[in-house]
C-alpha cells in the first residue's frame, strides 16, 4: 500500500489546542517535530509561556526550558496518541541538547533521561547525525526508544544512520520478541542545499531534491519498515516557489515530509499524486552536470556545521532569556 506521511514542523502550546487538532481531524498531518529553533520562537515570543516561566523562577535555565518543552511534547504526544495506536505514525520529536553533538556519553545520558521524563511511547528522541552520535542511535533503538536522526546532508550520513539504527533494532527484536518495536526516521535536509547552491548551479531548486532522493532510495532498498526516510527543511525562502513545492516534488511512497505550517496550509486538500523517483544513474548525471563531487561534499560539511551551530545558538539564546 502506498503511504505518505506529512508531519508538522512546528510546536507551540496554544497551537496544540487549536489548529494542530484541526489539522489532525482533517487528516492533513499525522505527526510533528520540534527543534531548538522552533522552541526558541515559541518560548520567547508567545505570551502563554510568560506566566509559566515566572512560576519556575529559581530553577536553573535549562531546567526551566526542559519543563516547558517537555510539557508541550507531552501535550502533542497525547493529541497524536490515537494515530499512534492505530499504526498511523503519531510521533512527536524532541531534540537533545545540541551542544552535546560531539559527546557520545552526554548525548546518550540526556536522551534516556528526556525519554524517561516525557514518559510517552510515541516520542522520538532527535539526535544530530554526527560521528559521535551513531552509537547513541544504536543504544536507543536497542533499548526500545524511537529515534529521529537529524541534520543529514551527506549520503554517507544516511548510510551510517541506517546501519546504526538497524543494528539497534535487530538487537531489540532479539531481546524483546513480543514487545512493541521502536521506530526511526532518517531526516534528510532539502531546501538548505538550494539556498546555498542556487547561485552556482544551472538547475535551481533541484540539488536538495536530488540528494534527498538518492538517500531515500537507499533507505527504501534496505526493506526495513521500522526505519523510514523523512524529508526535512522543506520550507521555502522568498516568493519564487510555491509554499508546498518540496512536498509535491518529494511525494514518494512510504516517505515522510516534515514541513512548516505555511507549506502544510498550501498543501491542504491537494490530490496525492505520487512521483516515481529518478533512477540512480539519472540522479548522478544531473548532480554531475550541476556541481563537482568535491564541491558537493564541501557543501554538505558546510550545511552540517551551520545546522549544528544554528541549533546551538538557538538553544543558548533560550537559556540566556530564561
Amino acid at each position: 500500500m502506498k503511504k505518505f506521511s506529512l508531519w508538522c514542523d512546528f510546536i507551540e502550546n496554544n497551537f496544540l489546542d487549536n489548529e494542530f487538532l484541526d489539522l489532525i481531524a482533517k487528516n492533513a498531518i499525522n505527526g510533528a517535530t520540534s527543534n531548538p529553533a522552533i522552541f526558541k520562537n515559541a518560548i520567547l515570543t508567545s505570551p502563554i509561556y510568560k506566566e509559566k516561566i515566572t512560576k519556575l523562577r529559581g530553577k536553573k535555565a535549562k531546567e526551566i526550558y526542559e519543563e516547558l518543552a517537555i510539557a508541550d511534547i507531552q501535550k502533542a504526544a497525547d493529541k497524536l496518541a490515537p494515530l499512534f495506536y492505530q499504526g498511523n505514525d503519531g510521533f512527536i520529536s524532541l531534540e537533545i541538547d545540541p551542544r552535546f553533538h560531539d559527546n557520545t556519553s552526554l548525548s546518550l545520558g540526556e536522551a534516556k533521561r528526556l525519554y524517561t521524563n516525557i514518559a510517552k511511547e510515541n516520542v522520538m528522541i532527535k539526535i544530530p547525525a554526527t560521528k559521535a552520535s551513531y552509537e547513541v542511535m544504536y543504544e536507543l533503538m536497542k533499548n526500545g526508544i524511537s529515534v529521529n536522526a537529524t541534520l543529514i546532508f551527506d549520503f554517507e550520513q544516511s548510510k551510517s544512520c541506517f546501519e546504526a539504527l538497524s543494528a539497534g533494532l535487530k538487537e531489540f527484536r532479539k531481546n524483546n520478541p513480543r514487545s512493541r518495536e521502536p521506530k526511526a526516521v532518517i531526516s534528510i535536509f532539502v531546501s538548505r542545499f538550494d539556498r546555498l547552491l542556487n547561485e552556482r548551479v544551472v538547475d535551481k531548486n533541484t540539488i536538495g531534491i536530488l540528494t534527498a532522493t538518492k538517500a531515500y532510495k537507499y533507505i527504501v532498498s534496505q526493506n526495513e519498515e521500522g526505519i523510514r526516510a523523512l524529508f526535512a527543511s522543506t520550507g521555502i525562502k522568498g516568493d519564487d516557489l510555491a509554499k508546498d513545492y518540496y512536498i509535491k516534488e518529494l511525494l514518494y511512497e512510504k516517505a515522510i515530509n516534515t514541513a512548516p505550517l505555511d507549506a502544510i496550509r498550501a498543501f491542504l486538500d491537494k490530490e496525492l499524486i505520487f512521483k516515481e523517483p529518478l533512477k540512480d544513474e539519472c540522479i548522478e548525471k544531473k548532480l554531475n552536470a550541476n556541481i563537482a563531487q568535491d564541491e558537493l561534499i564541501k557543501a554538505c560539511k558546510t550545511l552540517l556545521d551551520d545546522g549544528l551551530e544554528q541549533f546551538c545558538i538557538a538553544f543558548e539564546d533560550i537559556l540566556k532569556a530564561l
